[in-house]
């Protein structure tokens, strides 16, 4: 039986990042064409062996399907297996395993995993279409989306812990404070405060504006090569050290307790087990904050705080860039951006960023590995990965 250790590991030699934006004036296409030339000329080669293209809505929103082959062949990578991976909200992490997993296997030697998403083709249908993400039958068919079920477990946090909302209000405003020196961020010219957060108008409640992440465009790739021939890439690749999955119950109600992430704990203790690291080795996280709950339920699945005490850390900006653990180091998918497909490769390329001493003025001191979560439906589905220098 294969394990990445047997092939030498995993390793990213190249990235590149598409500014994100609320209209990309390109088709779904280029952008991700865009987005493989970047990464394959940071990795300084023009081909690879393998596409992993994550994207969610492009047969909803752009009426197109085979997406993975349409962007190959856009992108000139004739002959390349090319395959589309989905897992909803966390397609872009699923896209990273799978072409992680080509790779360790032996599959491959070099794989790209590309994140796209065009979600400003038709606005008003992207509540409905990610409302897909929830059980048909038993939750959307009764007018269940991802924006309403996060508020339920917004109230219902606030109710049994007792605490305001406000007690939400940093993780937003970090979010936005370290996208302001993201030179891909979709808000990198806002300025947010506690008091733009407060009184920002309910989208749906308790949640308010800027407890969810943007509809917007983006595309972002990174390059993937077996360890122990990463160096004749570049002499700063990061190690890809483990890779995670774990599902709960589907549907909200069926859980016994829904405030706790039962699937990102499992999925981080099998990551960090697989590693070989502890949660107090990781330098940084970079949470899936699509909503300010997420980020707060995250953090305690994780076992960063006790249940009821997320918000803490960032009452108490334990979270910010020079706090004990930083979280959306370049602004999160609430600042950067949230194009569903793409967001969990944008994230690892801000991980590469700061691992290789990258990240300009939010730059890290130290940072050796970092932890990236990603959550499909509302919870359902969590995707971890571990990273090293």
């Amino acid at each position: 039986m294969w394990t990445p250790e047997r092939t030498g590991g995993v390793s990213i030699v190249g990235i590149g990042q598409l500014p994100v934006m609320k209209e990309n004036p390109d088709g779904l296409k280029t952008m991700g064409a865009k987005a493989i030339h970047l990464a394959l000329a940071d990795a300084g080669i023009d081909r690879v062996d393998a596409l992993f293209v994550g994207n969610m809505l492009a047969d909803e929103l752009q009426e197109q399907k085979h997406i993975a082959t349409l962007i190959a062949s856009e992108a000139g990578l004739r002959g390349a297996e090319a395959l589309q991976v989905r897992a909803a909200t966390a397609t872009g992490a699923a896209a990273l395993r799978m072409a992680y997993f080509a790779v360790a296997s032996g599959e491959a030697r070099t794989a790209i995993a590309l994140g796209v998403e065009k979600m400003s083709t038709d606005r008003e249908q992207v509540v409905p279409v990610l409302a897909k993400a929830l059980d048909a039958e038993l939750e959307a068919a009764h007018g269940a989306t991802l924006l309403n079920q996060n508020a339920r477990l917004m109230q219902l946090y606030l109710t049994r812990y007792r605490i305001a909302i406000e007690q939400f209000n940093n993780f937003a405003v970090n979010a936005h404070r370290n996208a302001r020196n993201n030179p891909n961020a979709l808000f990198r010219e806002k300025v947010v405060t506690a008091e733009t957060v407060a009184t920002s108008p309910l989208v749906s409640p308790p949640l308010r504006l800027y407890d969810a992440a943007p509809i917007c465009d983006g595309a972002s790739a990174i390059v993937l090569t077996r360890a122990n021939e990463a160096r004749a890439f570049t002499d700063r690749p990061v190690h890809i050290l483990s890779s995670s999955v774990a599902t709960d119950w589907f549907r909200i109600d069926q859980r016994t307790d829904p405030l706790h992430l039962y699937a990102a704990a499992k999925s981080v203790h099998d990551a960090f087990r697989k590693a070989n690291v502890h949660r107090n080795d990781i330098h940084f996280f970079e949470v899936h904050d699509a909503f300010s709950i997420m980020s707060c339920l995250l953090l305690e699945a994780v076992g960063y705080a006790k249940p009821g005490e997320g918000w803490r850390m960032a009452v108490e900006n334990q979270i910010a860039l020079d706090g004990p653990l930083p979280i959306c180091t370049m602004g999160g998918l609430k600042a950067r951006g949230h194009p569903i497909g793409a967001s969990a490769i944008y994230q690892t390329c801000e991980i590469v960023l700061q691992l290789t001493g990258l990240a300009g003025a939010n730059q890290l001191p130290h940072a050796d590995r970092a932890l990236l979560q990603s959550v499909g439906g509302a919870g359902s589905t969590v995707l971890t990965h571990v990273f090293g220098r």
